[in-house]
């Protein structure tokens, strides 16, 4: 039986052993534009490997921490776990916090997962994380509908494993998935996105072609006569007219030969406008700001720093939550994960310029919820003495809550009633001293 008749033949509702999003299909490969685009490939394209550093760049640089709860529901740096230093600073002992997070954002933005194994020692805790290529990764099911993960792997992780596959338990693997259809298994934007991407590539190998041929079309030799031997013709030709170090020379041609351009212009074709188009496309894909990656067309001095917010809200916000999660699910156990969460600080990234900041500050100050500490802690600054007032939360003495906001008025109403009372005692003894002195004169 072909391959052709077991497609035909098999039933449709016959159980496999897989994830149905991974039954999805999104191959890198062949495009309309006719380029062959993969993850690789698409690096080679200026818009992509921006957007994928920009992106992988901006996770691994945000400090990464785990808290616990304290009391009153504070939220505590929890140092002394293990998980701290790891993530903190050095996963494994082959690479740093940085770069670990760097290389695992990128998987996740090329083939729309990232993977890592989970190391563990003899009491269960996570002693080292390695990262694993997602293009040798398969989510599957077995017998029982669990879920399990095969590796496939080769002479780059070790010359005696080559082409053999080991079976995952899912408490050995960190997976971020991206975007997917069943919650399960990401899909690869560059796959998705593989025609607009081909066709960028495509547009910059013509251009690069076009300035390879002298800047000028390519055209037709035409010959009265019979020509003998046309390949050495047109490879002379070629040779002393081709290429851009040969562009601007003056041809000479004999024997009535006539040479006919054929090609249309660049800027007939619009070169120029696609590639920007391509540009915004492939930005458009990451959801990067134009300016990110060089297109400060529609960007100004007003606008630019909006525009990098939101970035961080809209941008870089999801795949923070995305990693966030990812990292409790997998790495804490399950009496840990009340108490324990693991937490990206993007603060640095949503700070303005001078100005704002201090105009922020001096409200949180004025207010209430604010310290001079807590305010010297985001500028990177030494904190104050206890002694000194550092740790004093202040507030204008005028606002009151506003079940008390005619306590004021009520305590002065209740002084002034009081100094009458005095007075209308002082008047009333004065007159009855002056009655009593009255009757004695008369007596």
């Amino acid at each position: 039986m072909n391959l052709m008749s077991k497609l035909i033949t098999r039933a449709r509702d016959k159980p496999q052993n897989r994830t149905s999003g991974s039954s999805y299909s999104f191959l890198f490969g062949g495009t309309t534009s006719g380029k062959a685009v993969n993850e690789r490939s698409s690096m080679q394209m200026t818009a992509v490997y921006a957007c994928v550093r920009i992106l992988a760049e901006a996770i691994a640089s945000l400090p990464l921490h785990i808290y616990e709860y304290g009391e009153d529901n504070n939220k505590i740096k929890a140092t002394d776990h293990p998980l701290y230093n790891l993530l903190h600073d050095e996963p494994n002992e082959e690479m740093t916090s940085f770069v670990f997070r760097e290389t695992l954002m990128s998987h996740l933005l090329l083939w729309g997962n990232a993977y890592a194994q989970i190391i563990r020692n003899g009491k269960g805790e996570v002693a080292a994380l390695y990262p694993l290529m997602p293009n040798r990764m398969q989510v599957e099911r077995d017998k029982n509908g669990k879920l399990y993960y095969q590796y496939t792997t080769s002479g780059e992780d070790a010359p005696t494993m080559s082409g053999t596959s080991v079976n995952l338990d899912p408490s050995q693997v960190l997976h971020i998935p991206g975007l997917g259809f069943d919650g399960l298994v990401g899909y690869s934007p560059i796959a998705m996105a593989k025609n607009a991407i081909g066709m960028a590539i495509a547009c910059e190998e013509f251009g690069a072609k076009f300035f390879a041929n002298g800047a000028a079309p390519s055209g037709v030799l035409e010959h009265p006569g019979t020509i003998k031997d046309p390949a050495r013709v047109r490879e002379t030709w070629q040779g002393r007219f081709g290429g851009s170090a040969n562009s601007g020379k003056v041809a000479v041609l004999e024997e009535g030969m006539k040479y006919t351009p054929i090609s249309i212009s660049p800027e007939q074709a619009q070169f120029l406008e696609t590639r920007k188009f391509q540009i915004n496309e492939i930005a458009r894909i990451f959801r990067v700001p134009p300016h990110m990656v060089g297109d400060l067309e529609k960007s100004s001095f007003s606008n630019i720093e909006q525009q990098s917010l939101e970035f961080v809200k809209y941008t870089l916000d999801p795949w923070v939550i995305r990693w966030e999660q990812s990292l409790s699910r997998a790495l804490l156990r399950t009496e840990e994960k009340s108490n324990l969460f693991f937490r990206f600080n993007v603060e640095g990234l949503l700070r303005g310029d001078y100005q704002s900041r201090m105009s922020g500050y001096a409200t949180a100050r004025q207010n209430g919820w604010m310290s001079a500490n807590d305010i010297r802690t985001l500028e990177d600054l030494d904190h104050i003495a206890e002694e000194d007032g550092g740790n004093l939360y202040l507030i204008n003495g005028n606002m009151l809550p506003l079940n008390r906001a005619g306590a004021f008025a009520d305590t002065n109403t209740q002084t002034q009633q009081e100094v009458q009372t005095d007075e209308e005692k002082e008047v009333l003894a004065m007159e009855k001293r002056k009655r009593k002195r009255v009757g004695t004169e008369n007596s």
